[in-house]
C-alpha cells in the first residue's frame, strides 16, 4: 500500500512522485521530501555499496 502523502522516485518514468502514482513494483520510497526522492538511485547505491562492502569485512575478504 502507498502513502498518499509520501515522495517517490518512479523507475519507469525516472520522475520524483507525491502521494498516488505509477504501480508500487515501479516505484522507490516512500521519501520525507522531493530532494530525498530525487536521489533514490544514489542513496540505493551507497547503501549497496555499505552492504557489500560489510558482506565483504563478514566473510573475511577485506584482509589484503
Amino acid at each position: 500500500m502507498s502513502d498518499s502523502s509520501g515522495w517517490y522516485y518512479c523507475l519507469t518514468h525516472q520522475t520524483v512522485e507525491q502521494g498516488k502514482g505509477c504501480k508500487g513494483p515501479d516505484r522507490m520510497g516512500p521519501y520525507p521530501d522531493e530532494a530525498t526522492a530525487a536521489r533514490a538511485l544514489e542513496i540505493a547505491r551507497e547503501r549497496t555499496k555499505a552492504a557489500d562492502a560489510s558482506d565483504k569485512k563478514w566473510r573475511g575478504d577485506d584482509e589484503d
